[in-house]
């Protein structure tokens, strides 16, 4: 199976949609997907994130499916903090926070990273919790049990479907570092999700018959945006 992570295109956060480049960047992605082909769609119910979708989903003649656990409203409320003058961060953009993030004793704690006592005291545990048991049900859904012991996944119905899940950046980070079992302070402070990217993971490559150990094939990928002669800036940032 293929599982492509994708992230909603340039947006406006108010009102929630895509801005007009940001929907030049879903037609893109959606002409590049319909090369190869999707099996299944799913997406978080934010607009920006369905808006991304719908060229592809309209080209592929796929209806996607809702999952409401991918809402970005409910990552924001459980990985931000405020700092002094009450604006609130993602806890890998902030300064403080990041900085704390890549510490030799956070690095200690492991996957139980959000036990720290700077942590503690926001809702960072009942997020990874939350996302964690969401993600091993839905990959388990399409073929693929999550054993915690050998942190490897168990193929109970192995497959070579195509699926995308169109999301967004600050809950993707806490997904794709559950995904592949990489805790999730050393994945966002030294990942990013571009615009419209798309970050592919393989199960496949089994070390027996039924055990899987996903590969990311690629992260934050845009190449979509260059074939189309649009900016390839990060986050219409740095030009890239």
């Amino acid at each position: 199976m293929l599982l492509f992570y994708i992230r909603h295109g340039e947006p406006i956060y108010d009102p929630n949609r895509l801005t007009p480049l940001g929907e030049r960047q879903a037609e893109a992605l959606a002409r590049r997907l319909a090369r190869y082909g999707l099996d299944e769609i799913y997406v978080s119910p934010s607009h920006r994130a369905r808006q991304t979708a719908e060229p592809t989903q309209e080209l592929l003649h796929l209806t996607p499916t809702v999952l409401d656990w991918c809402n970005e409203d409910l990552a924001w409320g459980e990985f931000t903090v405020a700092d002094a003058e009450g604006h609130r961060r993602w806890v890998y953009q902030d300064a403080e926070a990041r900085k704390l993030l890549v510490s030799p004793e956070i690095a200690a704690l492991g996957d139980d990273w959000y036990r720290h006592d700077y942590f503690r005291s926001h809702a960072c545990g009942d997020g990874t919790a939350r996302i964690r048991a969401n993600t091993y049900a839905f990959l388990e859904s399409l073929g693929y049990r999550f054993d915690p012991a050998s942190r490897t996944y168990t193929a109970v119905a192995p497959n070579e479907k195509r699926v995308a899940l169109f999301a967004h950046e600050g809950f993707g980070m806490a997904f794709l570092s559950s995904v592949l079992g990489i805790p999730y302070p050393l994945f966002s402070t030294h990942m990013g999700l571009g615009h419209s990217s798309m970050t592919v993971i393989r199960f496949a490559n089994s070390t027996t018959d039924t055990e899987v150990i996903p590969e990311m094939l690629q992260l934050s990928n845009d190449s979509h945006l260059y074939a189309e002669n649009l900016p390839t800036r990060y986050n219409g940032e740095t030009p890239i």
